[in-house]
């Protein structure tokens, strides 16, 4: 077995910084808004894993169900040499992948990416050590603006699953998937996972269960920001909100102060106003109809190749190359 490697293109010095960037822009705006990128410190992400085992939540075991049934047609046709996948995390749905691409095609080596170095030097270890055969390279950086340090060289085939594509606005979309192109060469791939638009009465309560895990999960982010920033927030004073937007098709979490506030965050020198029942957005996860992902990702240069949903269309797996 070779050991796996791993290049590292984001330290927590980097970080921080983008943390008091966002941080200064998001509280200052009107109204105020956060990435939900820093809802994931370890704690963030210990809770997340206990959201997708949660009966309203379907996303998660909706997409696992549909990439064991199409896993086989996706390495078939993709006959990809390097799949490097964005936002990896702990790999779970990504051993499906590599079992096939490894069985039916010529793959070689697994990308993992993410920007936690740590979960990804573990997940690397595991990989490695299932798949003796296989060159795993690691990258930390972050998705959205360092898709040029991913290594070149090979038929490669990027995954970015989960439908997190649907926590960037349209325009952020956009971008990414432009940057995405501008780093593939002419016939590599891109397999993109994404939630569907499906009836409110069941999208909704997958981002408020009533355990109240997703309000933890939402308020943890308050949580990130008094650690790294010093700040004040009391987290027990905002309330979980998750509400559909019928015109844009996305769900929107938020945070609601349950009474006037004022918040200092001393690493900023910056004091933030609170009012009672102000809410501040902490995400948006957009849903899409299959029409609208074809034609996004023809607007960023690719050609959509097949498409797979799941019995109930739910859940999409778009395999897409560059053109």
């Amino acid at each position: 077995m070779t050991a796996p490697t791993l290049e590292i293109h984001l330290s927590e010095d980097d970080l921080t910084s983008a943390l008091r960037t966002d941080a200064r822009l998001g509280l200052t705006a009107d109204p105020k808004w956060l990435p939900p990128k820093w809802f994931y410190d370890a704690r963030g992400s210990e809770l997340f894993e206990q959201i997708t085992e949660l009966p309203e939540y379907y996303p998660t075991r909706t997409e696992r169900a549909l990439l064991e049934r199409v896993v086989g047609e996706i390495a078939r046709t993709a006959q990809a040499q390097v799949l490097v996948e964005l936002g990896s995390g702990s790999a779970a749905k990504t051993r499906l992948l590599l079992s096939a691409l490894t069985a039916e095609g010529p793959l070689k080596t697994y990308v993992p990416q993410d920007v936690s170095s740590s979960a990804l030097r573990a997940a690397a270890a595991e990989i490695a050590a299932e798949f003796p055969g296989l060159a795993v390279h690691g990258v930390v950086s972050d998705f959205t603006d360092t898709l040029h340090n991913l290594p070149r060289g090979g038929r490669r085939m990027i995954a970015f699953l989960g439908g997190t594509i649907g926590n960037l606005v349209p325009a952020e979309r956009a971008e990414f998937l432009s940057s995405i192109h501008e780093v593939l060469e002419p016939g590599e791939q891109l397999l993109l996972g994404a939630g569907l638009v499906i009836d409110p009465a069941v999208l909704v309560p997958a981002y408020a269960d009533a355990a109240g895990v997703t309000a933890e999960f939402n308020r943890n982010v308050l949580h990130v920001l008094n650690g790294r920033l010093d700040a004040d927030f009391q987290p027990d004073k905002f309330e979980h909100v998750a509400v559909w937007d019928t015109e844009r098709e996305w769900i929107e979490m938020r945070l609601e102060a349950t009474e006037d506030m004022t918040v200092t965050l001393r690493e900023l020198d910056l004091t933030v106003q609170f009012a009672r029942g102000e809410q501040m957005r902490t995400e948006i996860s957009a849903k899409f109809r299959v029409d609208g992902l074809d034609a996004e990702l023809a607007a960023a240069g690719f050609g959509t190749e097949q498409v797979w949903t799941d019995p109930d269309d739910r859940f999409a797996l778009v395999l897409a190359a560059r053109s």
